[in-house]
């Protein structure tokens, strides 16, 4: 069996890994919370930046964390194609989840449907993710440990999604955010606790890239996205915003009118 090292490089990775599931997290409830509060397309296109916020800190998240995954007598690789589509999984997936309670009429149901949907999402990105990792040698998983993973990942889905239904202060959402971040680290590095690697050591080459070649700048650019989307939404005015707009400018027209 080989060493397994899940932070290679101390708290450096746990840490990075934690803020961008927490950033994540709150663009994500941000926006849920922007569009249960519009209609029409409004409400579809903050449903989809909420769906894409989410996923792609769940899934920058996981790989940060992996940068940090060493085992002892083996190189890690990993086969791009099956990386790109956990990331894809990834959106997909918590874009239902993010829909169902978005457009749901009974918002309990929505909610545990939202829920399980969301949080299977997390979990199938993550075991997604892990088969994409190519060493010499075998990966096995502890099954206990695994189910374990996965109702974190449930249980988390479905707290934040209650959340952005019912909380709006900014300060809360934060708070939830932070709660989010923590959940879905302990989901993915509760996973991680039921890999095993035999290690079998050769000399020929690993398919796929490494860490460094492609998971490293992936992860930057979609952090990256994930600030500039930040911005965005701080910046972009709240429905009630537009509503105090629309009264001042009808009270300056009708003064005006008046005079």
């Amino acid at each position: 069996m080989g060493h397994l090292d899940h932070a290679a490089y101390g708290w450096l990775t746990p840490a990075l890994s934690y803020v961008m599931a927490s950033i994540g997290a709150a663009l994500g409830l941000r926006c849920t919370v922007r569009a249960l509060a519009a209609t029409g397309s409004s409400r579809r296109n903050w449903l989809l930046t909420a769906a894409s916020a989410i996923g792609t800190g769940i899934w920058t998240m996981h790989f940060v964390a992996m940068l940090g995954f060493d085992v002892t007598g083996t190189e890690i690789h990993y086969n791009v194609p099956l990386t790109l589509l956990s990331l894809l999984v990834a959106m997909l997936v918590v874009g239902a989840g993010v829909f169902a309670v978005g457009y749901g009429k009974d918002r309990g149901r929505a909610l545990v449907v939202g829920g399980l949907t969301t949080g299977l999402g997390v979990a199938s990105m993550h075991y997604l993710g892990m088969a994409a990792l190519r060493l010499h040698g075998a990966v096995s998983y502890d099954p206990l440990t695994v189910a374990l993973s996965v109702a974190i990942a449930v249980v988390a889905a479905t707290a934040a999604l209650w959340a952005a239904l019912n909380i709006r202060s900014p300060l809360a959402v934060a708070v939830a955010s932070l709660v989010m971040g923590a959940a879905v680290s302990s989901m993915h590095y509760t996973g991680m606790m039921a890999v095993a690697v035999s290690v079998s050591p050769a000399d020929t080459a690993l398919p796929g890239a490494t860490a460094m070649q492609f998971i490293f700048p992936l992860a930057v650019g979609l952090g990256s996205y994930l600030f500039i989307t930040a911005a965005f939404v701080a910046l972009s005015p709240t429905a009630d915003e537009r509503a105090a707009s629309a009264s001042a400018r009808y009270l300056g027209d009708r003064a005006a009118t008046v005079r």
